[in-house]
């Protein structure tokens, strides 16, 4: 009878100890998940979101500005989505701008929920690419900067840099319309207005 109890309390021990090491290695996993963690996932599960509201997110550039901004769009190293306090602006953010992104606890939380690896062609796709598609619509815009807002034309778009060709916001980008021609490095870009 003793024997029994014995072995009862042995089974019972190692079922614990079994147990306790499967929970520090799943433990040591999601520190492991959550150390790999880039900005761009987190940003990533905000997209997934199925309501708009809920893909609304408040970011802060390095000038200091706030925008409050609906995700749409996410690439290798920028996103899109529409201002949502200025109607139907839309903007175009380098993530390399953002200074911190202002999420209240739940939000935050949500963030870290695994993200299924996917081959997304957005993912792949640079701000570069972005503002050459912009350059060759002929889109006008403004590049918000530390120093101030610019507004015009894509012209070019380098490995670094754009060239913009600054015109009064209501005027078409015309020769005669040209006041000058601004260099800006992309390292310089906060953001983009259309």
């Amino acid at each position: 009878m003793r024997w029994d109890h014995l072995f009862d309390d042995l089974a019972g021990q190692l079922e614990h100890e079994l147990h306790a090491e499967e929970l520090d290695l799943q433990q040591e996993e999601e520190r492991l998940r959550l150390g790999r963690l880039e900005l761009r996932g987190r940003l990533a599960v905000v997209l997934r979101e199925r309501e708009p509201e809920r893909r609304i997110l408040t970011l802060r550039t390095h000038d200091g500005a706030l925008s409050r901004v609906r995700l749409r769009s996410l690439g290798r190293d920028w996103l899109a989505g529409d201002l949502v306090d200025l109607g139907a602006a839309q903007v175009v953010v380098p993530l390399r701008a953002v200074e911190s992104l202002v999420l209240d606890v739940e939000q935050a939380q949500r963030t870290l929920e695994p993200t299924p690896a996917r081959d997304d062609l957005s993912a792949r796709l640079g701000l570069s690419f972005l503002l050459r598609d912009l350059c060759r619509r002929r889109t006008p815009l403004t590049v918000q900067t530390a120093v101030g807002d610019l507004h015009g034309t894509v012209d070019r778009v380098g490995r670094d840099h754009l060239d913009l060709a600054v015109h009064d916001r209501d005027t078409p980008r015309r020769a005669t319309a040209v006041q000058q021609v601004r260099l800006v490095p992309f390292d310089q870009v906060l953001l983009v207005r259309l």
